[in-house]
């Protein structure tokens, strides 16, 4: 079977502003649609592997989004537009399918099951959230990036955006002088996406309940053992805020996504 699912198909999905976005799909079974995160694309981080590992039970899409990759961008940029791109995806898949968002992904996949019919489950990974203030806020660090991405320095903006997630300086200064570094540099000018997605989120206030009240579709939280406990408060509290959610800590895992820890969890609750 996985010899079957090695080579993706891929096409091009419109959004309702005309915007292109590009995807592919692979595998065998009912439809599961991933939703990268910040700096990630079709051709950088964990959806690619985590979709191979998934493509033997269902049938797996992914897509670029907007302004990443081999899709389009329009200005100005909107977050329910990013939504919208979503539904293109939903729609090449058939007009039903699962969902899984990972980070700043997560919080799309939650608006966008929040908004689009059609997404039946929805599972999340280490969505970013500060409820409490067992770590600093991030809207210093959001108002620096958005100026770096303007003033087209999109090196500062990812050392900013790498610094606040955890990641130690000494190592961002190896990164630099790696190829990834031109990798990220080329999608460096969404950071501010992910902001308008999440900064909200990142305030260090209680989330709630209210918001979700019309989300009826079960939806699976977890995060990782290792991961620092604000990313832990948050899920938990994401979680219990969900009309019809259940959490579960994967032991062990951070925000390195590792897909041998995800691929039997994420199974047993979308066949479930």
């Amino acid at each position: 079977m996985q010899g079957e699912n090695a080579k993706p198909s891929t096409q091009t999905v419109l959004s309702r502003d005309g915007t292109p976005i590009a995807c592919e799909r692979r595998g065998h079974g009912h439809p599961l649609i991933l939703v990268d995160g910040a700096l990630c694309s079709r051709t950088m981080g964990p959806s690619s592997p985590l979709a191979k590992a998934l493509a033997d039970n269902f049938t797996v899409f992914r897509y670029d989004r907007r302004g990443r990759g081999d899709s389009g961008d329009t200005a100005p940029y909107v977050v329910e537009r990013e939504v919208d791109d979503i539904g293109a995806v939903l729609r090449a898949a058939g007009g039903e399918a699962y969902i899984w968002g990972m980070s700043s992904g997560a919080m799309l996949a939650l608006m966008a099951a929040t908004r689009l019919p059609g997404i039946s489950k929805l599972a999340l990974y280490e969505a970013p959230l500060i409820v409490d203030d067992s770590r600093e806020t991030t809207q210093a660090d959001w108002a620096a990036i958005r100026d770096a991405v303007a003033q087209g320095r999109r090196g500062d903006a990812i050392a900013v955006f790498l610094k606040s997630v955890g990641m130690p300086r000494l190592l961002i200064v190896l990164m630099k002088l790696t190829p990834i570094w031109r990798r990220l540099k080329a999608v460096a000018h969404t950071l501010p996406h992910d902001g308008a997605i999440v900064a909200d989120d990142q305030l260090g206030k209680p989330l709630g309940a209210d918001r979700w009240a019309s989300l009826r579709v079960p939806v699976l939280v977890t995060d990782g053992g290792k991961s620092p406990p604000w990313m832990r408060h948050g899920n938990r509290a994401l979680a219990e805020a969900l009309p019809n959610a259940s959490y579960r800590m994967l032991p062990g895992q951070n925000h390195m996504l590792k897909p041998a820890a995800h691929v039997p969890v994420l199974t047993a609750f979308f066949n479930s």
